[in-house]
């Protein structure tokens, strides 16, 4: 919010100089961003009234004027300005001047004419842009006076920087309204003082959509004179405020939004065919707005319409059909209420932004319409009337307005808050300042939120409103005071801190990708069918939520091999999100949106840095398994196949913990690898973070006095019968056959499978176990030994083995 410093003490003069005002506003919770003055650092210039224009003997573009500097006789300047002429008024920078950049000027010679000084433009004085010609000044400027104290150049704009909920500060009257409670200093507002009708002449507006707009104001005022000049206060005001004037109605519009901070739209009336509907957006519909942009409407827009269509986008922009110009003579003149949720968001959707959606996005005040519509229509006859001018009466429907909040505020809360003793009368002092209705009672205040203050809902706002006013300097700095107590560590839960810890210190680098990804690359590595779309997405390739995290780093080693990198090993951590209509709505949840925590892992290029001792290998599908088993030690996984839309058949498998999947493991599918024009294949697994995160305690097992004792078991077994199976069958019988109470271990050390020559064991394949028995107190005897083995062979022959001769 930029404006200027004069404008603001027009309506409230604290006696307070220029810093100290910044420092009192930015304390007060409304952070000075700049101070800057008008104008920069020059002198030398006056008010001068060019007398007469002649043209240059020896230049088509160049004058000779003379000049009345009011120092004495008049003086010769040539001039370019292709405004320059006689009996205008505008600044004269005179002979000894300095202007903006150290630019001295001196008497001179242009083409053998003397000129004895300079004629200005308002950007050659540094005040703005504006370089068409010399800054034309009033007719009632006095000549001979200091341009800079005519202009009042030596004030100063100062630009304020708030936070979205304080909408209300968005004009000169809420800044006002905030320094007088702050400084306790007299306020004055705007004449709202009512309008006398002069005509019965209204126009019928129909509200068809009360969750777009709540409230309605409008009024006609016909017979103006568009052509009028904007006064030169407003235009200053407007000018220091960052809006370049335009044509007076546009100009009167723009300053009652800055002034009031109440965006209007004045239709050309003549141009308006039947009545004004306001309503939402239909498919298909379009809008020539007054930026010159046509736009696509859809019913997630609230518009402004009549029977030749749309006519305005409610709360965001005119449209070209009705829009004013110079040659307007009727006016109709609307300040409506427009809910907040119905305008947030829309903006984005049309890729620009307007000062009035800004506004209504964060809350209008809704109780003042009539009043304000009464201040606007002073204005426009002020400045535009006519004696032919009529003012119709103001027309005002209330439709659906925001209930007024009450919301209480301990006193005992606040101090704690606060962390500093407050009395109740410094409270309910503050409360008076703020001008908040309020009843208290046992230490208690029930305030009443006023209109414009939509951002009072809950208690730890009134208590901002409070700490604000006794002023954030005035609050001592004390260190936060507070029992420490050490929280346990439950001995069987991990934290996923310490998983991340975890799975860098196995040589693998974290990364962080953004939740929202691109549609075509989630449906690519997903098993999901249905995704999340994002209404509002911060970029066109981010419109959907995840619902892996697979691609992400695809995109991350695509990014790194374009960089030259030759191996990558990289991790997330993160969320992905599904739709589950079981999933309740709540404080740390979204109705309909499952959010399980994921690890997910990748690894590219050689299995090793380049080295003498071993042979160069591209990492496989076993490195990463590797990886992941000693990642989720001391839990146990299983493998299992698998078969995954982005992973590459027969080298794929789902990770199994207790009997449940938690996940997959496999390489990248070969089609992906075109798409992305890999060379190799990287491998990839997402697990369930949660599920790592439990432990089994450690327990102690005594360490045996005896000796183990090793055996090898070889069976032959039908080469379609999972190892696994082998195994699982052996781990349930050790558990029930007291034989196999000494089997200390059973694992796989070779497998092999016979050549094409052996017809007779074709389809099968042999394994051969290592078996390792040991006994704790005493040395085992060979009849328990063998009884063991025969336990084990029994139970692979259970599961179709035979053994190997």
């Amino acid at each position: 919010m930029l404006f200027s410093e004069e404008w603001l003490r027009h309506y409230i003069n604290p006696d307070l100089d220029s810093k100290q005002l910044c420092e009192k506003l930015t304390m007060g919770g409304l952070e000075v961003e700049g101070m800057d003055s008008i104008a920069p650092d020059f002198h030398g210039v006056v008010v001068a009234q060019v007398l007469t224009v002649d043209q240059h003997p020896n230049a088509d573009k160049l004058h000779v004027c003379t000049v009345d500097t009011g120092k004495g006789e008049p003086i010769q300047i040539v001039c370019g300005a292709p405004n320059v002429a006689p009996g205008v008024k505008v600044p004269c920078a005179l002979d000894g001047a300095v202007l903006p950049g150290n630019f001295k000027i001196k008497k001179s010679k242009l083409r053998g004419e003397v000129s004895n000084g300079m004629l200005c433009s308002s950007r050659e004085l540094g005040i703005d842009e504006d370089h068409r010609g010399l800054w034309i000044l009033p007719a009632d400027a006095p000549v001979g006076e200091d341009i800079r104290k005519y202009a009042h150049l030596d004030g100063k704009k100062i630009e304020i920087k708030l936070t979205p909920n304080r909408g209300d500060a968005l004009s000169i009257l809420g800044i006002a309204r905030d320094l007088r409670a702050m400084t306790g200093a007299e306020m004055t507002t705007p004449d709202f003082s009512p309008v006398e009708p002069t005509c019965h002449c209204t126009k019928e507006v129909k509200v068809e959509a009360p969750e777009l707009c709540g409230r309605f104001s409008g009024r006609i005022i016909a017979g103006l004179n568009a052509k009028a000049p904007t006064p030169q206060w407003m235009k200053d005001r407007l000018e220091r405020s960052g809006q370049r004037s335009i044509s007076a109605l546009v100009d009167i519009s723009n300053y009652v939004m800055l002034e009031l901070g109440r965006p209007t739209h004045f239709f050309d009336l003549d141009k308006i065919n039947g009545p004004l509907v306001v309503r939402w957006g239909k498919e298909g519909e379009k809008a020539e707005l007054l930026n010159g942009k046509t736009v696509d409407i859809d019913p997630y827009f609230g518009v402004i319409a009549d029977d030749n269509g749309v006519e305005a986008i409610a709360g965001i922009m005119g449209g070209e059909g009705t829009s004013i110009s110079l040659d307007t003579k009727n006016i109709f003149v609307e300040a409506a209420f427009w809910w907040p949720t119905s305008i947030q968001g829309r903006c984005r959707k049309l890729n620009f932004s307007t000062d009035a959606a800004y506004r209504f996005e964060r809350g209008v005040d809704f109780a003042s319409n009539p009043e304000h519509l009464e201040y606007i229509t002073k204005l426009v006859v002020e400045i535009c009337g006519t004696p032919e001018t009529k003012i119709g009466p103001v027309v005002d429907q209330v439709i659906a307005l925001p209930e007024t909040k009450q919301v209480k505020m301990r006193a005992d809360r606040c101090r704690k808050v606060i962390g500093i003793d407050i009395t109740d009368d410094q409270m309910e002092q503050c409360l008076k300042n703020l001008n908040f209705p309020y009843v208290k009672e046992d230490s208690v205040f029930t305030v009443t939120a006023p209109s414009y203050r939509f951002d009072i809902e809950i208690e730890e706002d009134l208590i901002e409103e409070v700490a604000r006013l006794i002023g954030y300097e005035a609050l001592p700095e004390v260190p936060p005071l507070a029992r420490i107590q050490m929280k346990e560590q439950p001995e069987d839960t991990r934290t996923r801190h310490q998983l991340r810890c975890k799975l860098a210190g196995l040589g693998f680098q974290e990364l962080i990708n953004y939740s929202f990804v691109e549609d075509k690359a989630d449906t690519l590595f997903t098993e999901k069918e249905d995704v999340i779309k994002v209404l509002n997405p911060i970029a066109s390739q981010m419109n959907v939520m995840r619902t892996q995290m697979i691609s992400g780093l695809i995109d991350n080693l695509v990014f790194n091999l374009n960089r030259k990198a030759e191996r990558v090993n990289i991790f997330e951590y993160g969320r992905v999100f599904w739709k589950n209509d079981e999933i309740k709505g709540s404080d740390s949840s979204v109705q309909g949106v499952e959010q399980p925590v994921h690890f997910a892992a990748l690894s590219y290029g050689a299995a090793a840095p380049a080295q003498w001792g071993q042979e160069k290998r591209l990492v496989d599908f076993y490195d990463l398994k590797g990886v992941l088993e000693a990642f989720a030690f001391p839990l146990k996984l299983r493998f299992e196949p698998y078969k995954h839309p982005a992973l590459h058949p027969g080298r794929t498998a789902k990770v199994m913990l207790n009997g449940e999947q938690i996940g997959f493991i496999g390489e990248i599918h070969p089609k992906i690898l075109q798409q992305y024009n890999l060379p190799h294949a990287p491998v990839v697994f997402e697990v369930d973070a949660t599920a790592l995160m439990q432990t089994d305690v450690p327990s102690y097992k005594g360490i045996p006095k005896q000796q183990p004792i090793l055996r090898d078991l070889a069976v032959w077994v039908d080469d379609k019968v999972p190892v696994q199976e082998l195994l699982d069958a052996v781990k349930k019988a050790s558990k029930t056959d007291p034989r196999l109470l000494s089997l200390a271990s059973f694992d796989l050390f070779d497998v092999y499978k016979p050549k094409k020559e052996d017809t007779e064991m074709q389809g099968k394949k042999s394994l051969a176990f290592a078996i390792k028995l040991q006994a704790n107190q005493e040395a085992l005897e060979e009849n328990e030994i063998e009884e063991a083995v025969a336990a084990l062979v029994e139970t692979l022959e259970a599961k179709g083995a035979s053994l190997r001769k």
